[in-house]
Order: C-alpha cells, then structure tokens, then sequence
C-alpha cells in the first residue's frame, strides 16, 4: 500500500513537473544559440522568461486583449522573448529555426482569436513580444515617421502631436492597437474616408525575413512590400518598423456621439444613414454603434443606436452638411464639440471627457472583455424589416456590440490590388458582431453560437461570391490551416478569398517566394502557392 501511494505521488510530481523541466531545457538551449548568433555580449537572460519566472504570467497578460484566450485552459509558450531591438529579433529567427521552436509574434495583442500568443496546434511554442520596440521619429517637414511595430497607434498620434497640430495619421480609434499587427491587416480609422487606411499610408518598412535579414523597402522587393501592408500579419516576417506619410489635419475638427433608441425612430433614422454614409462630404465620418439599453425605469430593453462621428472641420460647417444631407438625425449645435484633432483620437477612443491626451501614452485599453466577433461588408442597405429582425437577435444577447462603419470618399479611389486589403469600391460600410461578457464562468458556447446566428441571419444582406470580411477581425469559424499540409486551394476556398478575394493568390506566390517552406505558420497564415500554380 505504502509503495503504491508513493508511487502515485512520484507520478503526480512528473507530471506536474515535467512542463518546468521541458521549458527549462528549452531555454537553456535557446539561450545558447541567442550567445552565438548575436555579435554583442547581450545577456538574454534578462529578456527571455519562463514559466518559473515570477514575472512570466504578467508579461503574457500584459496586452492580450481577448480574455477569452487567457484562461488557464489555453495552451501556454514555453517561453516569451521580449527582444530590445532588430538584432535580437534576427538571432530569434535563426535560433528558432535551427532548434525547430514554433514563433508567435505579438506588438498589441488585439488579434480576436489570440493567435499571436496562442498555438492550439504547435508545441512547444514560443512568444516574440514586440513591446519593448517603442520607438517612434517624427520628421514634419518630409510629412513622415519611422514608428516601431511595438508602439501603439495612440502613443504615435501622441508624438506626432507634439510636433504639429496640423499633421495627423489615419488609423485606428481603439489607442492600444500595436502598430505591428494593425497596419499588417490595413488599418482602419476615423480618416479613412479623407485618406484611406493606415497601410495606404506606408511609404517604407523594415523585416526580419526567414534567414534572420534585417530588410527594408528596397532590399525587400516590392512584391514583399505589397504583401506586408494589409496581408496580415505573422505570414512573411517579422515586420520591425513603418515609415509612415503623415496627412493635414486641420486645426479644428468637431466630434459629436447623438443616440437615437427604437422609441426615437432609430429604425427609420439608421436606414437613412445607411443610404448616405458613403456619399457624405469625405471630411465627415460617422460610424453607428448599436447596443442594448434600457427604455423605461421598469428595466425593459431596447435597442440604441449611437451616432459617433469626427468631422475635419469646424461646426458651422458641419451643421450646414448635416442639415443638407442627414437631417434625419437633428444634430444640434449644441451636441457638437470643437476640438484639436490629438483630443478627437482620446474622445473617440472612449475615454471620459477631459480626458488629457497623455492617457495616449499609457497604453491601456479601457475595456478588457471575453468576447467573440465576426465582420461582414454591405453594398446595399439594409432593410428597414431586416434591421427589425436584426433587432430581435440582437435583444437576445446580453452584452452585444453592432458596429457600423462607412466607406466610400477615399477608400472608392484606391484599387482593390493596390494592397491586399480588397474592400474598397462598391463597399458602403463594414460591420462588427461582437458578443461580449465579463464573467470567465460564463457559458462560452452560447455567446460564440450568437455570433453565428447573427452572421447567418445576415447573409442575404452583404456582400457575396465570396462574403467579404475584414482579416484584423480574424474569425476561426472561417476555417483553419493544416500544420502539415497546408492547402492553397482550401484556405482560398474556406477563408482567403474572403479577406482578400483575387489578391490572395498573388500573397500565395509571395509567400512561396520569400518562406517556401512556411516557418511563419499559423492557423490563418498565407499558404505558399504550390509550384504548378506558379
């Protein structure tokens, strides 16, 4: 009895033990060929951690955005690498590759499915966070600057801003977005209407390629510099810094969030919208987020559509758009505020009014939620009985987040191969599903299976042949790359035409080009075009 006790017991402690001993193993070695890859005498030691490091956990949650993936449940890296500049990086890739380590790449952590800190398939895996690669030069008379992929989009509007009130960038609105994965996927924001995406706006770049080169634009090519600017990220390289073009802005802009409920003829309001959004003035971007709210003290719900909008412009001016072409929704002088353009970015990312803009350099997301999300691009709007129905579905879930952005100004002009971010003419807006809870003990599979109600419901409404969607809101539903065969055909067919229709065989010969043997692998990355198809 006693030695079969002990025998268990000695059983329990290999297992426990084992995953430290494994990572152990696995650093020891990963540090040795760090030593003799670099050229300096850098101890990595004290940028590498290991899940025996008291600081391991708080650097793995420090940016993951989506709880969901953060629970003990998930698949944990053997070890996370927070290398301090490119040459680190170049060792990592060389190191990884000679000791057959499996790479996630992470600058923000905002990827929806988790997958740059995340490997449900590959083991042992390790994390290359970017974070610490912060470095931001703005250059005002070249109307440009060198921001690293570790920096956030807020932290870069904040410098830009210290140079220049009339100089902006055209990202996105949620100010913790890393630069890296960001412009990767296109990069969307309140602008895109004036001057496109953050990744039309990219003039240069750096890489770590597959041997471990450091590269930029000229040595790159421009076929890997096509791909990199909207392909997504984590398929190519490792993406180090963007050269990026600044844009005017103009001393004053006014911002403004009017919210109409189903009571106030949301309904009829939000179809007119939906007629004119991509025909407005391009200085004026409104987006319409849809949410549940309570009608009555008695607590009974409803649906409230939040008018949310930047303007580059003052607010005569605006008004006199307004009244002209939406005056459905009534805005008011007095629901306008006139601003600088840095406090637009803090009022559009949600933060209280008043808030300084030095909360720009904190890197936070003021929401941290578990969710799951898809995304769709209508050419039509919407009909007022099918905006009926979407209200129901949406009554149903208790946390749900619609979101609808409009397109056409800029994004109508710019070719669809231009990069390969495809959703341009012919677009009238985007949307966002997102379910939302707040709570690690809630019941997972129902809130994921509205997401898939909602995205069904819709399909007769948005674009089809193939069903657009937008790759920054990666969606695993789509379907899933085999580790070891990964089929150009069924990732075309399942989720590649769809974030980036006929550009996605022209990622497939880059990627065939510069990784033929798919190192920079992920459930969704670029599969290399097999050799007959060249």
């Amino acid at each position: 009895m006693v030695s079969s006790r002990s025998s268990i017991l000695s059983m329990l402690l290999f297992l426990l033990l084992t995953p430290f001993v494994v990572s152990l193993h696995l650093q020891d070695r990963f540090l040795k060929c760090l030593s003799r890859n670099s050229e300096s005498s850098f101890p990595f030691s004290t940028v590498l951690y290991a899940p025996n490091n008291s600081s391991f956990n708080s650097i793995l949650l420090s940016t993951a955005q989506n709880l969901r993936f953060t629970l003990p449940s998930v698949p944990k890296p053997e070890l996370i690498f927070t290398p301090l500049k490119e040459s680190h990086i170049q060792a990592a890739v060389i190191c990884s590759k000679k000791l057959e380590i499996h790479l996630r790449v992470r600058s923000g952590g905002h990827d929806y499915e988790g997958l740059s800190y995340v490997s449900e398939i590959e083991r042992p895996y390790i994390i290359v966070d970017l974070a610490k690669l912060r470095s931001i030069s703005v250059d005002i008379e070249d109307n440009s600057a060198w921001v690293q992929v570790g920096a956030t989009n807020g932290e870069l509007y904040y410098r830009i801003s210290e140079k220049s009130k009339t100089h902006g960038f055209p990202a996105g609105t949620c100010s913790s977005l890393g630069m890296g994965g960001h412009i990767s996927g296109g990069a969307y924001g309140a602008m895109l209407r004036k001057y496109g995406l953050g990744a039309d706006n990219v003039v240069d770049a750096h890489i770590i390629d597959v041997h471990g080169r450091l590269l930029d634009r000229k040595s790159m090519g421009e076929d890997l510099f096509w791909a990199i600017r909207g392909g997504a990220g984590g398929s190519f390289g490792i993406v180090t810094a963007w050269k990026v073009k600044l844009v005017s802005v103009p001393s004053t802009v006014t911002v403004f969030t009017v919210t109409k409920t189903l009571e106030q003829g949301a309904t009829k309001i939000l179809y007119r919208w939906q007629e004119i959004a991509d025909k407005l003035d391009e200085d004026l971007f409104i987006r319409v987020l849809i949410q549940t709210a309570n009608a009555t003290s008695q607590g009974k719900r409803t649906i409230a559509t939040s008018y949310n909008a930047l303007f580059l412009g003052d607010a005569t001016r605006l008004l006199q758009i307004m009244h002209h072409s939406f005056p459905e929704l009534g805005l008011a002088r007095q629901d306008c505020i006139e601003t600088d353009w840095i406090n637009s970015t803090v009022y559009l990312a949600f933060f209280p009014n008043n808030t300084p803009p030095e909360v720009l350099l904190q890197r936070r997301n003021i929401v941290k939620l578990f969710f799951k999300a898809k995304s769709d691009y209508a050419k039509e709007p919407l009909p007022e009985t099918a905006l009926e129905g979407l209200w129901d579905i949406i009554l149903e879930e208790e946390l749900p987040t619609v979101a609808f952005t409009p397109y056409g100004g800029k994004m109508s002009e710019i070719s669809e191969s231009q990069i390969p971010f495809p959703h341009r003419k012919g677009i009238r807006f985007m949307i966002l599903y997102s379910a939302n809870w707040q709570d690690a003990k809630e019941n997972v599979a129902k809130h994921v299976d509205w997401t898939r109600k909602v995205y069904k419901y819709m399909q007769p409404y948005v674009s089809k042949h193939p069903r657009e969607t937008y790759v920054n809101y990666r969606d695993l539903d789509l379907g899933i790359n085999k580790r070891t065969n990964t089929s150009f055909t069924e990732a075309g067919t399942s989720w590649g035409l769809k974030y980036f229709k006929n550009n996605f065989h022209r990622l497939a010969f880059v990627k065939a080009k510069v990784d033929p043997d798919d190192f920079f692998w992920h459930e969704q990355s670029i599969p290399p075009l097999p050799f007959h198809m060249r």
